[in-house]
Parts: C-alpha cells; sequence; structure tokens
C-alpha cells in the first residue's frame, strides 16, 4: 500500500450553529435564586451529581454550584453520576472526575463516590430502579448535566438530566438493567425509571447545559421536581438546533484525530459520523462516510476506547493506549457489541490512512488519488478541519 497516495489536504473553517455566551456563575446564582434553593438546602447535607462528559465549563459550574449550598447553609458533597464508567470502580470514578478538574482540592468539598445502589422498586415497564447509596443517604439532591441528542438512539429524552438520573446514578447496577433491553431500553424505559427516581430520592433540583457547535454554553437552567421532565424534553429541541455537522455528506475517508470519552459517551458523535451499528436499528441516511480512521485516545479518556469499532482502521498509537477490561466493561453494559468489533490495526498514522484509501478504492487503486479526505480532530471540534481538493472545490462552489 506503500503507493497510495495520501490526496494533499487544505485547512477550511466552517461557521457552526453558536449562540450568545452564557454568564455562567450570574445563571447559576439568579437560578438558584429563582427556584427557591437556599432555603431547601440549608442546614442539610446535600450531594451534587456530575458525570464523566467533558462538558463546557464543568468545572467551574461545579464549583459555583458547591459554593451556592455552602453560602446557603447546606454542607455539599460530590458524587460521581456515571453509571458503569471509570472501570465500574469507585476509584475509576473518581479519577475521571479528577480529569473533569472536579476533586476534592479544587471543589473544597468531599467526594463521595461508591457502587452499591439502592433498589427503589420495580417500575411499571418491569425494569427496577437502582440510587447510588450515598445519594440515598443524603438530605438533598442537584444534579448537572449536559442535554444533547444520543449517540444511541432519538425519543423525547436523550442524553440529559432524566438520563444521569437513571443510569448515572443507578451506577453499574442500573445502567446494566436498561442497557440490557437495548435501544427500547434506552429510549422507552430509561424515561420511566428516572420518573420513579425523582420521586424516590431527595431529588431537589437540576442544572441543564446545553453547548453550540463551537462546544461553549450556550444555555443553563434550572429545574424544580416539577419542571424537570418537560424541561429536558425541551432543552434536547435546543440541542438539535445547536448540533454541528460534517461540512458534505459524502465522503470517500473520514480521518478522526483522536476520539476520546471526555468528547462523547460512545467516543465519536454517531450523529456526526453518520454510523450507529446497533443491531435492528437501521443507519442514518447521511453523511454517507465510506471508511473512518481513528489515530488517538484523549488522555481524559483513562484508557477506555469504547466504541472503537465504529471506525474501519485504527493506528497502533491508539491501540497502544486502550484499557481494555475498562472499555470492555463499558461496550458490554452497553449491549451494542457491534460498536465493539476491532479495527484493523497499522503501525503508523500514514499506513492507517492508506490501507483506509486503498480498501475505499480496492477494485481500482488508482482512483484513491481523488478520494474526497476530511479530516477533523474530534467530533466536537468542527470549526477548523483539512479537506481535500475536491472537497474544498465543492464548498467554494466550483
Amino acid at each position: 500500500m506503500e503507493d497510495i497516495h495520501i490526496p494533499d489536504l487544505f485547512p477550511i473553517t466552517q461557521a457552526l450553529p453558536k449562540a450568545q455566551p452564557v454568564d455562567i456563575p450570574a445563571t447559576l446564582r439568579a437560578e438558584w435564586a429563582r427556584l427557591g434553593l437556599a432555603r431547601q438546602v440549608r442546614g442539610k447535607r446535600i450531594a451534587l451529581g456530575f458525570g464523566s462528559r467533558g462538558i463546557a465549563s464543568i468545572d467551574s459550574i461545579a464549583a459555583e454550584l458547591v459554593g451556592l449550598v455552602k453560602s446557603s447553609g447546606g454542607a455539599p458533597f460530590i458524587v460521581p453520576a456515571m453509571g458503569s464508567h471509570g472501570g465500574g470502580t469507585a476509584a475509576g470514578q473518581i479519577e475521571v472526575l479528577d480529569g473533569l478538574g472536579i476533586n476534592k482540592a479544587s471543589m473544597g468539598c468531599p467526594i463521595h463516590a461508591t457502587m452499591q445502589v439502592v433498589d427503589k422498586g420495580l417500575t411499571s415497564v418491569g425494569v427496577r430502579a437502582y440510587l447510588d447509596k450515598n445519594v440515598a443517604g443524603a438530605d438533598g439532591l442537584i444534579i448537572a448535566n449536559r442535554t444533547k441528542v444520543h449517540t444511541d438512539f432519538h425519543g423525547p429524552h436523550e442524553s440529559g438530566l432524566l438520563k444521569m438520573m437513571a443510569i448515572g446514578l443507578g451506577k453499574e447496577t442500573g445502567a446494566r438493567a436498561i442497557h440490557q433491553h437495548g435501544v427500547v431500553g434506552l429510549r422507552d424505559y430509561m424515561p420511566v425509571v428516572a420518573k420513579r427516581l425523582l420521586h424516590n430520592s431527595p431529588f431537589l433540583a437540576g442544572f441543564g447545559i446545553v453547548e453550540d457547535g463551537y462546544h461553549a454554553v450556550a444555555h443553563l437552567e434550572g429545574f424544580g421536581i416539577d419542571a424537570v421532565v418537560a424541561g429536558d424534553q425541551r432543552l434536547l429541541q435546543r440541542s438539535r438546533e445547536l448540533m454541528p455537522s460534517l461540512p458534505v455528506d459524502d465522503i470517500d475517508v473520514l480521518i478522526i484525530d483522536e476520539i476520546g470519552k471526555d468528547i462523547s459517551g460512545a467516543g465519536l458523535d454517531t450523529n456526526i459520523i453518520g454510523r450507529w451499528m446497533i443491531e435492528g436499528e437501521p443507519e442514518p441516511a447521511a453523511p454517507r462516510v465510506k471508511r473512518i480512521v481513528i489515530l488517538d485516545l484523549t488522555p481524559a479518556s483513562h484508557g477506555n476506547a469504547t466504541a472503537y469499532g465504529l471506525a474501519d482502521f485504527m493506528s497502533r498509537k491508539l491501540f497502544d493506549k486502550i484499557d481494555f477490561p475498562i472499555t470492555i466493561k463499558n461496550m458490554y453494559t452497553s449491549g451494542f457489541l457491534l460498536r465493539g468489533r476491532m479495527p484493523l490495526v497499522f503501525e503508523s498514522d500514514e499506513e492507517t490512512i492508506q490501507a483506509a484509501l486503498y480498501d475505499a478504492f480496492r477494485a481500482d487503486p488508482g482512483q484513491a488519488a481523488d478520494a474526497r479526505v476530511v479530516r477533523i480532530k474530534n467530533t466536537l471540534a468542527l470549526e477548523k478541519l483539512w479537506v481535500s481538493a475536491n472537497v474544498a472545490a465543492e464548498l467554494n462552489g466550483g
């Protein structure tokens, strides 16, 4: 394959959906007052739940919420709300939070992590609801999570506050109970479990975060127990409106410099790459990408390369960073095992890209020189990217 020429790539900048910037401290203080949370947390032990995603300004949001609890006379502590992530261990989940800038020193409050749960009963859909044991013993619960289009399914509630309640705070036990039903479990059963937990936990408020195409906080809003279900659904629609995309729909080879759990739950956003790879679910109509190359794993993933099987070719550099026990636990819990099939591994970035080009044009390798190629840093960073000359010409109207 050494005779396969990689097309020259040219830098481009595309405009992404953008919103007005949010003043995070001022917004949180205003929402805190509007919801009357000072009175509700005074003199109480308050659990604050945060997940494993690389949400914009999540460390600032967490620190501000901790400060608001303290200034209101409450005693805050942080709990990891991330299902089976972090290798399904308390220590691993603390490490994941630390990678996001959330630790005892930076937050000024304890972090209590456990994989133990309390059974909150059988729901109407036949799935049991489980709640983090530390949360169950608290006087109050406040969570914060990004609301966005999910990488595994579409429905009235996708990634957001309800998912954090049902799966994030259900720990590995709760995540497995829902994931074992596949897409039906996530789309149809997860909201039912979440609603059970909202009314069978010390839930006080949820703060929903929406990001724009530049991975900046575009919306930040708090919800009490009576508004959180409708609010989660409304913010999902706002997220859908602000979701970025690749500049073209037809691509021969998509090169992704890095994947990671801090980028997406699946390591790379399936809505961006146009692949679900979930048994029984139809693939998206667009974009249409023939071959996908992945080259590296982010440090914040802590070796978790879950859903690497969404790609076709992988560099040795990425492969050597995979913590397989952690990755396998995450993939096995999800139940979407098609995404766990190993891409072909090549020794260098160049060889990996050449292999993808050759395979895309196996019938006539000479056509690889005219391949439509797009290269991105990751599926969150889509403003500045690299494209082959033919794609650049199309974008310029040529």
